[in-house]
């Protein structure tokens, strides 16, 4: 009889200790962006904008600069033999074929052909700003993109705050920490996005920037060799 009474009593005790026992909730994403109102919301929407438009940008200027650095290695070999040779309509109709900023900057420079070689090469600069400013056509804005996502973000946050202690000013000091959940949630979740968009331009910025360095760098080299070739002794 006793050993009915134990096992009736652990069972009892098993049951109030499964009572007791807090339920683990689990907080999906979307609940969590959606969790902080209407103003964390509308912050978190506009932040998610510039995410979109920060992508965008990114790929899209980095088709395109990947299409500019794109040229045949022999481009400057047959240049050169076509302007040794004296087939100056050759030479251009090989830079139009290519159509890339190397081959635009040798074509202005073809179309100098026997003016004096100072001449030659503010033409071929003034090409290239053109050419380079092309290249950054949009980029700035992944800079400002950059900048502009914490801070709004940090927004969020002091909006939170704010309506976190107006629940507390307004509870009369016995306000229960599920009343703060909302001006919580708010701080916190714009922070993060906020910090996500940031971090995303600002790498994509600087991967932009180093791209364009480099076809900048293969702009100038050919400019060199091609001022370098008009310069030879005939």
């Amino acid at each position: 009889m006793s050993l009915f009474l134990q096992v009736d009593s652990l069972a009892v005790a098993n049951e109030v200790l499964t009572e007791d026992q807090p339920v683990e909730k689990t907080l999906s994403v979307w609940e969590l962006l959606t969790s902080g109102g209407i103003g964390g919301q509308a912050i978190i929407l506009v932040l998610f904008v510039l995410l979109f438009f920060a992508l965008f940008l990114y790929f899209e200027r980095i088709m395109a600069i990947n299409k500019a650095s794109k040229i045949d290695a022999n481009f400057m070999n047959n240049i050169k033999m076509n302007i040794v040779s004296g087939k100056i309509d050759a030479a251009k109709m090989l830079c139009a074929q290519s159509n890339s900023p190397v081959a635009r900057l040798i074509e202005k420079g073809i179309s100098r052909i026997g003016k004096p070689l100072e001449d030659i090469n503010t033409a071929i600069e003034n090409a290239g700003n053109l050419e380079l400013y092309k290249l950054e056509k949009n980029t700035s804005m992944l800079a400002t993109i950059s900048g502009a996502g914490p801070m709004i973000g940090f927004l969020g946050t002091v909006l939170g705050m704010i309506l976190a202690f107006h629940k507390m000013a307004s509870g009369g000091g016995q306000i229960e920490v599920g009343a703060l959940a909302e001006g919580i949630y708010t701080a916190m979740t714009t922070t993060v996005v906020g910090l996500i968009v940031g971090i995303v331009a600002y790498i994509g910025y600087n991967h932009l920037v180093v791209k364009t360095n480099k076809v900048v760098n293969q702009m100038e080299a050919n400019a060199v060799e091609f001022l370098d070739l008009l310069n030879e002794p005939v």
